[in-house]
């Protein structure tokens, strides 16, 4: 296995852990997995995460300000913002509401 599969596995093994109804960052990912300067890398296994076998939940992946800067990676240009209201996070022109209230920082929700 290539270096960038290894750590597209490792960002797909976090997302899937972001609860239902919570929202990360692509640069607390990076952060999280020891690669802080690696935050277009997390995006780039993002736009992959369709292609993998066991579900990847992109939609909860965000830039730093809440915005939905994927959704162009997903099947329709809405489908990310829907599948965010449905699990009750409100987005205004592409952008998470409340931002602050719905973040998950895998830096202190799991152990490294």
């Amino acid at each position: 296995m290539k270096k960038h599969e290894d750590f597209f596995q490792n960002v797909y093994q976090v997302v899937r852990l972001i609860p239902k109804g919570r929202v990360t960052s692509y640069g607390a990912i990076a952060k999280y997995l020891g690669a802080a300067r690696s935050s277009r890398m997390v995006g780039w296994a993002m736009n992959a995460a369709h292609s993998q076998k066991k579900y990847v939940p992109a939609h909860r992946v965000v830039n730093r300000n809440g915005e939905l800067t994927g959704k162009h990676h997903f099947s329709t240009p809405f489908l990310m913002k829907e599948l965010l209201e449905k699990e009750g996070i409100k987005v205004t022109k592409d952008t998470i509401k409340n931002f602050d209230k719905f973040y998950w920082d895998p830096m202190k929700e799991l152990e490294l």
